[in-house]
């Protein structure tokens, strides 16, 4: 079984469906197996970070206010469950203009190797998209693409050189598979 330093995951289409745009509470809701996966992926780390880009927020779609309503639940439900999350991390960067913290790009894992010590190359990173498992190649990392979201779409249009370490139905039939 490996063990990980820290367990970086998405949000959206990772551990809860992916409406569009998620802009109240009321309208999140965690995948039926989320919180089963991310008890068995805490056999393999004790820290947990998501990393999220939510540009609803820069878009006008989302108030920031009610983003971090979401995040205090999420971060809630995790830790009432002994997930051990350390963080959340957002970027809230259009696209159309976006700084080193919006994925595909590294500023937030680099931001959460600085504030909690983590070795970034013996991380994992999960998540249903191609911007999510982007940086964790850039950065050496072990990647997980999750097809539930977008990664059915994603999976198709991956090259060589983007490919991640593991490819799997859903997070929990990753973690089943990691936990072996």
């Amino acid at each position: 079984m490996i063990k990980y330093d820290c367990i970086f995951f998405d949000r959206d289409g990772t551990v809860n469906p992916d409406p569009g745009y998620i802009s109240k509470l009321r309208d999140f809701e965690f995948f039926d197996f989320a919180i089963e996966a991310m008890t068995l992926l805490a056999n393999l780390s004790d820290k947990f970070i998501m990393v999220t880009n939510q540009s609803g927020v820069s878009r006008g779609l989302i108030e920031e206010s009610s983003l971090l309503q979401i995040n205090d639940f999420i971060f809630n439900e995790l830790m009432n469950n002994n997930i051990p999350i350390l963080k959340i991390y957002y970027c809230t960067d259009h696209p159309d203009s976006p700084t080193n913290r919006r994925k595909p790009d590294v500023g937030m894992f680099l931001e959460a190797s600085k504030d909690f010590k983590i070795n970034l190359t013996n991380c994992l990173m999960i998540g249903d998209s191609l911007s999510d498992i982007e940086p964790a190649i850039i950065l050496g990392m072990d990647s997980m693409l999750v097809l539930t979201g977008k990664g059915k779409e994603h999976k198709n249009s991956l090259i060589k050189r983007n490919t991640p370490t593991y490819i799997t139905e859903n997070i929990l039939t990753g973690a089943r598979m990691l936990n072996k």
